[in-house]
């Protein structure tokens, strides 16, 4: 076993990876860019190292300035994680050639299947189903418009070098193909440093299954079942849980011996999983989608059910150890399921968020953990992936598990940062998630059922409280009247106290409750029910939701923005960085036409023109960082230019 191993990457995996290598006696060191300098990951590691500034390619992305903390701590080997560097061939051969063990499959192994062109050609020759899609490298636009229209839609297009969702785009309509591949190469050139797009038939109703594969350095290969991935929104795994309630134990084994051989197919070592599409209403017909050579965000679910460490048997591995299991030896106990925490906004479309964690609280205890690179006072910023932690639930069968996880996610706490915890928590309710009835379109059909319409009153009950409490006079002893906020007035009627508060929209609230305000909770009455909420600032929050409640002055905001504000600004939905600008001060748009484009936390958002008219007024350009809500451009009506 190594003596010191470098963990390249940051928050949770960093975090969770060497929580392992803590209880194998391993010394850490941790690497850090200047926005994570007192990151929980940093912390926790025996010793840190800072490689850069903010921006990842500056940074986590630098091969050079890893290796460089490798060799000034003494770092026999290097654990990727998941993300960044963890599919990079050249980095995995970088650090071999410096003499670093690189806790991972070969360069090799890599390469072939981070191309998933060849990937799905090597897998079809050692016999494992594929889905049909277009054939060859590096094809042009026009080639994938015909392959797509051979095919037939809908039709899913996919970036050959990378995976997590990136870039994907599922097309219903051949007349936005040319949009859509432009699209797709734009941000899977930005997410992998290659545009290059393969084009697969789309099944209808799909469920996503992957299988965990365990392989070492002498011809040892097995698996350790599946995980059912099907809870999806854009592409991204949101929920997942293991093992599948669609499988019998007729497929499993069959669906495990393919990604055995799937894995044999190119040599791979380490913990690897390998990803197949199954049309619901025919698990026998699975197709070979991908095989991500690293460990997946999802992996506590095979841990709680086999037993076994995965980080852990990632460095004996390495380290050239024998796999001590048969087949036959690997088992499945209870059932788990696991909630990604994200840093976004469901009530404004998912868009990302970000801010300071004022209070924190994260779930632990009985068949509940919690992995997580949170700490109170992180600041969770637009540069790097919105996932700031995990909730895995581990019950003796899946109707246990389900509810654990869902009081779990009611207990956490994340205020100061939006996330989407109260969303999962509803989600996970939902009569056909119970049922298991799943496919990767359920989200998206059911996600506008799953966000409260409106702000509930109990929420401005709770803010006006906190308000309240804050004008009461301190102190013991005689009290002047007039300090007490009752409302009452001299030789009047008392006149309720109210307040000008704003979660969405303006509200003009007055109190009408019975409440009790300390520092970190506040619980209100309204008729006859008691409401309690977690508070800190301006945040307050239960059941794994949370609302940011300010103050509204109107005639502050009426002073403030630009002099065009309202319906013929475009402002920035999300904090990020304007990485495309397509007009200029003077243009014509039409209604609809795109403008901008947005990025943060590896998401683009489109800004389109809300009517037709002349771009008047244009605040940004490609690099300008934006706060949420920032105004970027202003259009002028066309009847306003005539």
């Amino acid at each position: 076993m190594f003596d010191t191993v470098l963990v390249a990457n940051r928050g949770e995996i960093a975090v969770r990876v060497i929580r392992t290598l803590r209880a194998l006696g391993v010394r850490s060191v941790a690497v850090f860019s200047d926005a994570d300098a007192d990151a929980r990951h940093v912390r926790e590691a025996d010793t840190a190292v800072r490689i850069g500034p903010a921006p990842a390619s500056e940074s986590y992305l630098s091969v050079e300035r890893l290796l460089e903390a490798a060799a000034r701590t003494g770092a026999q080997a290097v654990h990727p994680g998941y993300g960044f560097l963890a599919e990079n061939a050249a980095f995995a051969r970088a650090c071999a050639e410096a003499g670093l063990a690189f806790i991972g499959p070969s360069p090799e192994a890599i390469s072939l299947m981070g191309d998933k062109i060849r990937a799905k050609e090597t897998v079809k020759k050692a016999g494992v189903p594929v889905v049909p899609g277009s054939s060859g490298s590096g094809l042009t636009d026009a080639e994938l418009i015909a392959a797509a229209r051979e095919i037939g839609v809908p039709v899913l297009l996919k970036p050959s070098a990378g995976g997590g969702g990136k870039g994907m785009r599922l097309v219903r309509d051949t007349e936005v193909l040319a949009d859509e591949i432009a699209a797709a190469r734009r941000e899977a050139r930005a997410s992998f440093g290659d545009d290059t797009l393969l084009v697969e038939r789309w099944v209808d109703r799909p469920r996503h299954i992957e299988i965990q594969v365990l392989a070492d350095g002498h011809g040892n290969v097995v698996h350790l079942g599946e995980r059912e991935c099907s809870l999806q929104r854009r592409h991204q795994k949101i929920i997942e849980e293991a093992p599948s309630v669609l499988l019998d134990p007729a497929t499993r084994a069959a669906m495990g011996e393919a990604a055995v051989q799937a894995a044999r197919s190119c040599g791979y070592r380490g913990a690897g999983t390998v990803e197949f599409i199954v049309p619901g209403g025919d698990p026998s017909s699975y197709y070979f989608m991908e095989m991500n050579t690293r460990l997946q965000v999802e992996h506590p679910v095979t841990e709680l059910v086999t037993g076994l460490d995965l980080v852990e048997w990632q460095l004996r591995v390495a380290a050239g150890e024998r796999l001590p299991y048969a087949q036959e030896d690997i088992t499945l106990t209870g059932h788990a399921v696991e909630a990604r925490i994200c840093a976004e906004d469901p009530s404004r479309g998912f868009l990302p968020s970000g801010g300071t964690v004022l209070s924190l609280r994260e779930p632990q205890g009985d068949g509940v953990r919690t992995d997580s690179g949170l700490s109170e006072g992180t600041e969770v910023g637009s540069l790097y992936d919105p996932m700031l932690s995990k909730v895995i639930a581990y019950g003796p069968d899946r109707p246990t598990a389900l509810r654990r996880l869902r009081a779990a996610l009611a207990d956490t706490v994340t205020l100061g940062v939006q996330t989407n915890a109260g969303f999962l928590r509803r989600l996970l309710a939902h009569p056909d998630v119970v049922a298991g009835d799943l496919d990767t379109g359920l989200v998206e059909r059911e996600a506008a059922g799953l966000v409260p319409a409106e702000v509930p009153e109990e929420v401005y009950e709770a803010a006006a409280a906190v308000r309240l409490a804050g004008l009461a006079p301190a102190g013991e002893g005689w009290t002047d009247p007039f300090s007490v906020p009752s409302g009452w007035r001299l030789g009047g009627t008392p006149r309720p106290v109210g307040f000008s508060l704003r979660v969405a929209d303006p509200v003009e609230y007055t109190p009408r409750g019975t409440h009790t305000v300390t520092a970190d909770r506040v619980a209100v009455t309204l008729d006859g029910v008691r409401h309690t909420f977690h508070r800190a600032a301006d945040w307050i929050g239960r059941d794994g939701d949370a609302w940011h409640v300010r103050d509204h002055d109107p005639v502050a905001a009426s002073l403030t923005g630009s002099a065009h504000a309202g319906a013929d600004s475009l402002t920035a939905p999300m904090p990020g960085t304007v990485t495309v600008v397509k007009v200029a001060v003077g243009d014509e748009v039409t209604a609809g036409q795109s403008l901008l484009v947005v990025e943060a936390m590896k998401m683009e958002h489109v800004i389109s023109a809300p009517h037709a008219g002349t771009v008047s007024e244009l605040d940004v350009t490609p690099g300008t960082t934006v706060a949420m809500d920032q105004i970027l451009a202003v259009i002028t009506p066309a009847e306003e230019t005539e």
